[in-house]
């Protein structure tokens, strides 16, 4: 009888707050599974009468395990919530102000920027709105598929010295890892906690009982973890973001996530809610119609709506975590490929909102990557040039799918191959940068020091505002 009983108040829970039937929501993520949106969907959903775990797709291709609600996932910038947690919560413990400059906490060899005698606030960063760009500029990393693991603080900060406003500060909303990379060391710095992930588990995870909510895994955790996969479902590695892992660093799980929210929205009694409060104020304006930002999530209050989100991204996993505050549930929705999730998240939040299904746009990319492994690059690059011309509907021709054919052959070790499909690129997609990035990269590491150099000014005339084709110029010519 107890068990019916259970069943009954979890059918009405659906009905009453999450719009959508557990039928429904099945569906949804088993078709995208199937479209190959990602190799794995879980959806999670809580409200006052607890919480329902849906599930579809493998681990990775080696491991056909059904996920569940203790799986692990990069959860990407859904990181950047707890830090303004954090921030809030120092804020009401009076330990910081949220209209504090940065300079009052960068140390003293720090330069900070300024416009029109106009400084960065803490709240700034937290809110985007401090004119600093989405990824820093100054990366030379030693390997190109970890380009943040040995950014350091000191480059951070060296960032930070030599960074110039290009528009007021305050005035608009521009997202930034940056951003949240020097709140995470600000706030670090002034708790006097050994790290950024050490002071999260304290504030939020350890009182939560969010065990599997982690930056550096555990043998136990890691065993959980959903293999992350590329757009096209290759395989990533777990990413690594040195000093800006407070805009994206940390993993977890929909039970730990779901936890997080119950927390959010009252279930849970915590210290920290009054903090969670202050998070879920509206700040500013997002641009265009995106709603407004509040410290680390986007706020929906239009229409009578009172909804509160964040999605997260890393090359390998995309993440969605609402919260319904006038209705009273949350949904989370974790994906082991980088495919966005954010409209299957919106949709059963609120169903008005709609879901583009996934149409799989790699057909390409598949081709070519068969005919090189069989025939040879020279082979593929015939293919690429008779499909070209055939113009089949379902091929898709962007730089994008070159870019990807190259990244593998590079991987691979295969560099003589990985510069054909880059020189390809390029002359396929002059008027872009990334091509040029690219093929630079890969000549630098070749010891093609003029090659190189050449890829880099190329970019820096398509792209003069852009600081990074300078800073990568100036290491090749000094």
């Amino acid at each position: 009888m107890k068990k019916s009983i259970l069943i009954l108040l979890a059918f009405a829970s659906q009905i009453t707050f999450a719009q959508l039937s557990a039928d429904s929501i099945k569906a949804i993520i088993k078709q995208e599974v199937a479209n190959k949106r990602s190799k794995s969907i879980v959806v999670g959903i809580i409200d006052k009468n607890g919480r329902q775990i849906y599930s579809e797709g493998v681990l990775s291709d080696k491991n056909p395990a059904l996920p569940d609600g203790n799986t692990v996932y990069e959860i990407g910038s859904i990181t950047k919530v707890f830090t303004s947690l954090l921030l809030a919560d120092m804020s009401l413990k009076h330990e910081v102000n949220l209209n504090d400059p940065i300079s009052k906490y960068l140390p003293k060899n720090v330069k900070t920027p300024t416009r029109n005698g106009k400084e960065i606030t803490l709240s700034n960063l937290s809110t985007h709105r401090s004119t600093f760009p989405r990824f820093p500029y100054n990366v030379d990393p030693k390997n190109l598929d970890q380009p943040y693991a040995d950014y350091n603080v000191k480059r951070l900060y060296e960032y930070v010295s030599d960074f110039k406003p290009s528009f007021e500060i305050d005035s608009k909303w521009q997202y930034s890892n940056v951003a949240y990379g020097v709140l995470g060391e600000i706030l670090t710095s002034v708790s006097h906690k050994k790290n950024y992930e050490t002071f999260v588990e304290d504030v939020i995870c350890k009182p939560l009982k969010m065990k599997s909510t982690v930056i550096t895994f555990t043998p136990e955790i890691k065993k959980r973890a959903a293999i992350g996969h590329s757009e096209y479902g290759e395989p990533v590695d777990f990413i690594d973001l040195g000093a800006i892992e407070a805009g994206g660093g940390f993993r977890s799980t929909a039970n730990d996530l779901l936890t997080f929210a119950a927390a959010n929205l009252g279930f849970i009694k915590s210290d920290i809610y009054p903090a969670m409060e202050l998070t879920h104020l509206q700040q500013a304006k997002k641009d265009g119609n995106r709603g407004y930002v509040t410290l680390g999530w986007t706020l929906y209050n239009d229409d009578g709506k009172n909804i509160i989100f964040k999605d997260g991204g890393t090359p390998g996993y995309r993440t969605f975590l609402g919260i319904d505050k006038k209705n009273g549930f949350a949904v989370v929705v974790l994906s082991n490929s980088n495919n966005g999730v954010t409209d299957i998240g919106n949709h059963i939040i609120d169903s008005s909102s709609k879901i583009t299904p996934y149409k799989y746009p790699w057909k390409l990319l598949d081709s070519l990557r068969r005919t090189i492994n069989q025939s040879g690059v020279d082979e593929g690059i015939n293919l690429y040039k008779k499909l070209k011309i055939s113009k089949e509907p379902d091929l898709y021709f962007n730089e994008n799918q070159l870019n990807y054919l190259g990244y593998e052959l590079r991987k691979a070790n295969r560099l003589n191959d990985a510069i054909k499909i880059f020189e390809m690129n390029v002359s396929e997609y002059p008027n872009s940068t990334l091509p040029y990035e690219n093929l630079g990269e890969i000549y630098k590491r070749n010891n093609n020091k003029k090659k190189a150099i050449e890829c880099f000014r190329k970019a820096q005339e398509l792209e003069p505002e852009n600081p990074r084709w300078k800073f990568l110029l100036d290491k090749l010519t000094k």
